[in-house]
């Protein structure tokens, strides 16, 4: 008598293995992109997720660029840097954080106190690094005495009261707030950029 033959089935496909890992590839493609594509910078990042709705009320870590920038009140972003198309066109020279009125407003920078004045109404006091980096916060009241050096950290003035002097309301359309610009080389630059790996909370513009 001979053994029964014996049929050898050839092996299947690993169909939903490789439509696993297709999905998968498709995925990190769309949150990711591609490999080696540049990214955009941090605070221009940060906008775009809060105008398409991806970001409200998050806390969002920012990659280290420089060090030795510290926020200068510890409220949310309630407006974003918008870079002018020209020095004269319009757009939104820093970035406006919420803050309630009489909250220590403290400097971003070591430096010197080389302003601290009345502009267009409101008192401004700016700071400026040994490098020549200047970091304007308005507007504010009891500030520091211009010549003053200051540490990143430092208080250097408290938001003006709302409907008082400097009126910190009126910037933000109702919302108290304080608007931190920062100027390099005469040009004004986004402020979130500068920060070295700080935690900032978006809300979305009204």
């Amino acid at each position: 008598m001979h053994p029964p033959s014996v049929v050898r089935r050839p092996p299947r496909p690993a169909r939903g293995r490789t439509s696993r890992v297709l999905v998968i590839g498709l995925l990190a493609t769309a949150f990711l992109g591609p490999l080696g594509a540049p990214g955009p910078s941090a605070g221009a990042a940060l906008a775009d997720a809060a105008s398409a709705g991806a970001v409200s009320a998050a806390r969002v870590p920012i990659e280290p660029v420089t060090g030795d920038v510290v926020l200068p009140v510890d409220g949310p972003v309630v407006r974003f840097f918008v870079r002018p198309a020209e020095r004269w066109s319009a757009g939104h020279r820093g970035v406006d954080l919420r803050a309630e009125p009489g909250a220590v407003v403290r400097s971003p920078v070591d430096g010197v106190v080389e302003f601290a004045g009345p502009v267009a109404g409101r008192t401004v006091l700016t700071v400026v690094r040994a490098d020549g980096l200047r970091t304007s916060l308005e507007p504010l009241s009891e500030v520091a005495e211009v010549g003053t050096p200051v540490a990143a950290g430092d208080a250097v003035g408290v938001l003006a009261v709302t409907g008082g002097p400097g009126d910190a309301g009126g910037h933000c359309g109702g919302t108290p707030c304080l608007h931190w610009g920062v100027r390099r080389d005469g040009e004004y630059v986004d402020p979130l950029d500068l920060l070295a790996r700080a935690t900032v909370v978006l809300l979305p513009w009204p």
